[in-house]
């Protein structure tokens, strides 16, 4: 999965991972407390609770997945399983997989339909210290540049094909994921430029590091996380899909309506995430610019983007050809998704505001 969110990732609890792997074993439609009827839909992504998801976390302070008849059951998302299994074997209703990975799964032939784009702009890049002379990626041919892991070689290679640059005209080494260690690559010119994403961005800022990205558009704008159903249960799920989706929306609406009640619930539903008030909103702040959509209806399938950015994957032999996006795109739940009043949300965040905060 595209890893801006990897620096999190780690913290997810055993208590989770073991209500979770319960979750799975109670009957379709029930609560672990029985006192109600809910639908338990289980999703993997790459986060549990995040505010780089925060729809999912204004949408249950909110109500809005209870209203709809559904417990969202985030499962464990440490795990060396690709996600897409999780929809083919029935263990997940949804699984959330960035553009590479779509690609992937529908070239070997597994059915599966995207329904809703969660994020819409990648959160990958390259960045370089803010006082560097290298003013693009075309400035790097010759040069070392640090990933923060294996899987950034792919953001670095797409990124150096904007320019005609072959990833063999560089040098990559895998700094890692820790803030302090990725400053003190870049200080002492042990790389002279980082491949990563948010989190990385603003480790290295929260550890005193001014950074500049260099990042090509073309790397940035793309469907960068995408929620998938398997094909064969999209029918049978579509009524629950529709209410997740229409709870999702209303909780991305809540990034327009009152950020400071969005930080105040995700301040309360994530507090690992907000070690200091500095971090955490400029966390939330850089979630929200990924996760609320581009497009005029929330979460809409941009076909022409899934087919734009294919080229560069085929050239670095990421994708064996191009694939049409009508064999896996549905926009069928993308209008129910979007039906709700929004007067009603901004009446809902005001009275949440006025109990809580």
């Amino acid at each position: 999965m595209l890893k801006e969110q990897k620096m999190i990732a780690g913290k997810v609890s055993a208590g989770l991972a073991v209500a979770a792997l319960a979750a799975l074993m109670l009957p379709a439609g029930v609560t672990e407390a029985g006192a109600q009827k809910l639908r338990t839909v289980n999703v993997i992504m790459p986060l549990p609770r995040s505010a780089n998801f925060y729809p999912i976390v204004a949408g249950e302070a909110l109500g809005y997945f209870k209203d709809e008849g559904i417990e969202v059951n985030l499962l464990p998302s440490s795990t060396s399983v690709p996600y897409v299994a999780f929809v083919q074997n029935g263990q997940a209703e949804l699984a959330m997989l960035d553009a590479p990975q779509t690609f992937q799964a529908v070239q070997a032939g597994i059915k599966i339909k995207t329904i809703y784009e969660a994020h819409q702009k990648a959160p990958e890049g390259v960045a370089v210290l803010a006082d560097s002379p290298i003013k693009s990626v075309a400035d790097l041919k010759g040069k070392t540049v640090g990933l923060a892991s294996d899987r950034d070689l792919v953001t670095l290679t797409v990124a150096l094909n904007t320019k005609n640059i072959p990833i063999s005209d560089v040098k990559t080494v895998v700094v890692g994921d820790s803030g302090p260690t990725q400053v003190t690559a870049m200080k002492n010119g042990t790389v002279a430029a980082f491949a990563g994403a948010t989190p990385d961005w603003l480790s290295m800022q929260a550890a005193g590091m001014k950074i500049r990205l260099i990042t090509p558009p073309e790397v940035a704008e793309q469907p960068a996380n995408n929620f998938v159903v398997s094909a064969s249960r999209i029918d049978e799920l579509r009524k629950t899909l529709e209410g997740f989706f229409r709870a999702y929306s209303k909780g991305m609406e809540v990034a327009k309506i009152d950020p400071a009640v969005l930080a105040a619930m995700c301040k309360k539903a994530v507090p690992e995430e907000w070690p200091n008030d500095q971090f955490g909103q400029e966390f939330l702040n850089a979630s929200i610019e990924l996760a609320y959509s581009t497009t005029k209806r929330l979460g809409d399938l941009q076909p022409e983007v899934w087919k734009a950015v294919q080229p560069p994957l085929v050239k670095i032999g990421e994708l064996k050809a191009e694939i049409d996006p009508a064999t896996f795109l549905d926009a069928s739940i993308i209008g129910p998704a979007n039906d709700f009043s929004r007067d009603k949300v901004k009446a809902d965040v005001a009275a949440w505001k006025a109990k809580n905060m």
